[in-house]
């Protein structure tokens, strides 16, 4: 019984994310409620503490946060077999939806579809809100740290954006550090993750590696250019989501990959599908070269966040052991409660929310999810259904 633990462990890992990979609407910050729900309150696979602490290293590092998140739970619940599987299952149905999807995006844009989109931004509105209750609960149980928490709404309010937000999390470790007490900090602040100094080092240089080889790839073949141009995207952005689209436009629509209009249909698309919002470079590969480069591009757009997660974190538990970096981790956890905090307001809720009745229906599904303990799916289809109610 014991030989079939890891099979059993990996096969939960693989269900439990696909699951969220046709049901987490609502973009990161969205994934981020899901993930919580999914893997700290019902599964028990891991601590507030520890989710929190591996959400903030996400934050700091490029690439999409809440794709890392997913693939860091993996990596703690299943090994690294726990992570690729965690990774493709929660991604591939809105890739293989994109690039099914590219010639039809244009039809949700407008009518019935546009509603049911409508129906599930505010959807995302009460599953941030439920997120936020439950981490200000868990990470802000003190004056000190609630007043973090506000500190970094404070600085997003004067510098928003993925800067604001790093900034945020920087002053919350340096208020931890100067403010909070080492030792009531709990040692689950660590994120115990089993990756080895070599795996590390050679991740991060994979990483420099592919950075500044590709570029002389492109100059063999036109597509790898295409490939080329989406590593970069996937590597030198931060903030992860919607803050990819204008470096992938960048690197596609100018080089004459795809066209503006059909770069347009591709993001319209996109938002019609759960998932993370980085397949996007699925629908381009596709669109610029067929499904073997859709492919390619999907696997070019993640692989440098990953491999930059990877690379950090052995150096990142090493430094949690010490109990003054647990006070300033427990200070960054508390900054993240108030980055989800703004992200409710701008753009969760200023996209999500068009007037009352749309108010109302979010209002019925955080109530779903925070007080009748529906499962997160029961309200993705309320709030799909409702949508062309009450817009």
């Amino acid at each position: 019984m014991d030989d079939q633990q890891p099979t059993r462990q990996r096969r939960d890992i693989f269900f439990a994310f696909l699951k969220l990979g046709f049901t987490a609407f609502g973009g990161p910050i969205a994934h981020i409620g899901y993930f919580r729900e999914a893997f700290v309150v019902s599964r028990r696979w891991i601590s507030e503490d520890r989710f929190a602490s591996l959400l903030a290293l996400c934050q700091f590092l490029p690439g999409p946060a809440s794709s890392q998140l997913g693939f860091a739970i993996g990596l703690s619940r299943g090994g690294y077999v726990g992570a690729l599987l965690a990774w493709t299952a929660f991604t591939l149905p809105s890739a293989f939806a994109l690039m099914l999807f590219a010639y039809a995006a244009g039809t949700l844009s407008d009518g019935l579809g546009a509603q049911i989109i409508g129906g599930l931004k505010i959807a995302a509105v009460a599953v941030v809100a439920h997120a936020l209750a439950g981490m200000a609960r868990a990470l802000t149980p003190d004056a000190k740290r609630a007043g973090i928490a506000v500190l970094s709404i404070a600085i997003l309010a004067l510098s928003p954006g993925p800067i604001g937000q790093i900034a945020a999390i920087v002053a919350g470790a340096v208020a931890g550090w100067l403010l909070l007490e080492a030792g009531r900090i709990p040692d689950e602040a660590s994120m115990g993750l089993a990756v080895s100094r070599r795996v590390a080092i050679g991740c991060l240089a994979v990483f420099a590696l592919l950075l500044a080889g590709l570029p002389l790839l492109a100059a063999t073949a036109p597509l790898a250019e295409l490939l080329s141009g989406i590593y970069r995207a996937g590597a030198l952005v931060f903030g992860g989501g919607h803050v990819v689209l204008p470096l992938l436009e960048a690197e596609t629509v100018a080089p004459g990959f795809v066209s503006d209009d059909a770069f347009l249909a591709g993001y319209g698309a996109a938002q019609a599908v759960p998932g993370p919002l980085f397949t996007f470079a699925a629908y381009l590969g596709t669109e610029a070269g067929g499904p073997v480069w859709g492919a390619l591009a999907l696997v070019a757009v993640f692989v440098p966040g990953m491999l930059l997660l990877v690379g950090v974190l052995p150096f990142w538990n090493a430094l949690s052991a010490s109990p003054r970096i647990r006070a300033m981790l427990a200070g960054a956890n508390a900054a993240v409660v108030g980055i989800l905090a703004a992200a409710l307001y701008d753009p969760v809720f200023t996209s999500g929310i068009e007037g009352l009745p749309s108010f109302a229906l979010a209002s019925l599904c955080f109530v779903m999810l925070h007080g009748w303990k529906a499962p997160p799916v029961a309200v993705v289809l309320v709030a799909a259904i409702g949508g062309p109610i009450v817009l």
